[in-house]
């Protein structure tokens, strides 16, 4: 428990350094950017891959679950109010979801001592497949399916089944995505020292 409270205070810690601040409001920009051009990955009608999530992952990995936590908050929010303005009320579950992927993400990834940075490639996909894996499972299947069955009152059991078959079959294609962008910001903190 202790490691936790330690991983809690030195990510609370990183909210105080303008590398903090500036990197992560660059990445909360880019992924409000991404999702207002709606460009995504279309593998269907019905499956397609968005890549808001490796914002936020990279907020996660290298500030931790604070820093991931309120990029969270900032994504839903200014994403809504930048350009969804269009797909109804506010509904805050949906904030509560970017909370949980913000935490979600700072506690698989970051690792204050530079550890990500030292594990073997094995162990950084096994970090990244759990990573996406949690956010899949509660995130996306979990909490957003409740949140649509709230808002737009449709049948649990209806919505499951097609929700958890989409993120099974998402999965493996959006870890790979996550692995080149984390070796990518890992080349770039490396570089250029942030």
């Amino acid at each position: 428990m202790s490691k936790i409270i330690s991983l809690f205070r030195r990510s609370a810690g990183e909210l105080r350094t303008t590398r903090c601040l500036t990197v992560s409001a660059l990445f909360i920009a880019l992924n409000i950017a991404l999702d207002l051009t709606g460009l995504t990955l279309r593998l269907s009608s019905e499956l397609r891959i968005g890549f808001g999530y490796l914002c936020n992952a990279s907020i996660g990995m290298l500030f931790g679950p604070v820093p991931g936590m309120l990029a969270g908050i900032c994504t839903d929010v200014l994403g809504y109010f930048a350009g969804n303005l269009s797909m109804g009320a506010y509904f805050p579950g949906y904030t509560l979801t970017a909370i949980t992927g913000g935490l979600i993400w700072g506690l698989w990834l970051y690792r204050p001592d530079g550890g990500l940075l030292r594990d073997s490639r094995m162990k950084r996909i096994l970090r990244l497949v759990g990573a996406k894996a949690s956010i899949n499972l509660f995130c996306n299947i979990f909490l957003n399916t409740v949140w649509l069955t709230v808002v737009y009152g449709k049948s649990l059991s209806i919505l499951l089944p097609v929700r958890v078959m989409k993120n099974l079959v998402l999965l493996p294609l959006e870890c790979v995505l996550l692995y080149f962008t984390v070796q990518l910001v890992l080349t770039c903190r490396r570089a250029f020292t942030f």
